[in-house]
């Protein structure tokens, strides 16, 4: 399995206009495609403005299939476009799990 960590910072006040697109309109395209999220942040300190989306995976083969059908969705590429004016900047980083149960 891999976690998938997406980052998107907001304009100053508009990560909760973004959320409420996302719920709207984003929301379902990606549930559709990646299923339901790990879990869903707001940062609280450090970069404020900043949304954590968290995704599972079973591999990057996996991954890679679903995020390309997400692409082609009209309805993300809606949603994708109502919200761009509202970020500055984009990052994501890919997760591995670590075995806790192996001595290192």
């Amino acid at each position: 399995m891999i976690v998938e960590q997406r980052d998107y910072r907001a304009v100053p006040g508009g990560a909760q206009r973004y959320l409420s697109a996302w719920y709207r309109s984003g929301r379902p395209a990606q549930v559709r495609h990646l299923g339901e999220p790990l879990g869903v942040y707001l940062t609280e300190t450090g970069e404020l403005n900043t949304l954590v989306y968290l995704w599972r995976y079973d591999d990057l083969a996996d991954r890679g299939r679903r995020r390309a059908a997400l692409v082609a969705d009209e309805d993300f590429a809606a949603f994708r476009a109502e919200v761009r004016g509202l970020l500055v900047s984009q990052a994501n980083r890919i997760l591995i799990q670590v075995d806790l149960a192996t001595s290192i």
